[in-house]
């Protein structure tokens, strides 16, 4: 792990819910030196797999997503969550732990047999990033890669997303909640 960006990370306690260890990448991002070092490690592990895109997850996976993209010279597609898009769209519902949400993207924008890369701040329980890797298989990409600023393993979204034959890299890990 990259001392100078972890300490970067402002940990939160007791957000949104008591027990609950919030690790908040948004003081990083305010840091300029090490926004450019996250994504410059970023996009060094993605730009050798050569995607075709870049998905960026809703809200923090566009930032990094599509500074990623950037960097490596690939487009860039947001997955949003249901009614943002102006567009058709094609969506997947899935289960969180207090109900479900609903994630889209416009039809056609990510071709049958693109190699893609998603990207997200953080992963945690693994559901957002489970149902993006679906929705994404669905419209029949290939996904080289989930790519994360931060892991938190002890909440197993890292091995659940394996799981489902994604690989998985993290810049940072923290542990707890």
């Amino acid at each position: 792990m990259s001392t100078h960006l972890a300490d970067l990370i402002r940990t939160i306690p007791d957000f949104p819910k008591p027990g609950v260890q919030f690790r908040d990448i948004t003081t990083l991002l305010a840091d300029g030196e090490g926004f450019r070092d996250l994504v410059d490690e970023l996009a060094a592990i993605a730009a050798p797999l050569d995607p075709d895109l870049v998905i960026g997850i809703e809200a923090r996976g566009f930032i990094l997503g599509a500074a990623i993209a950037h960097a490596i010279g690939k487009g860039f597609v947001p997955v949003r969550k249901a009614g943002k898009l102006p567009g058709p769209t094609v969506g997947i519902d899935y289960v969180l732990e207090y109900g479900t949400d609903r994630l889209e993207l416009h039809r056609g924008q990510v071709p049958a047999g693109s190699r893609v890369i998603l990207v997200d701040d953080l992963i945690a329980t693994g559901g957002t990033a489970i149902a993006t890797a679906q929705l994404l298989r669905e419209q029949g990409a290939s996904i080289s890669m989930a790519l994360f600023a931060i892991d938190l393993p002890n909440l197993g979204g890292r091995a659940a997303l394996e799981a489902e034959g994604v690989p998985v890299r993290a810049i940072l890990t923290f542990d707890g909640h």
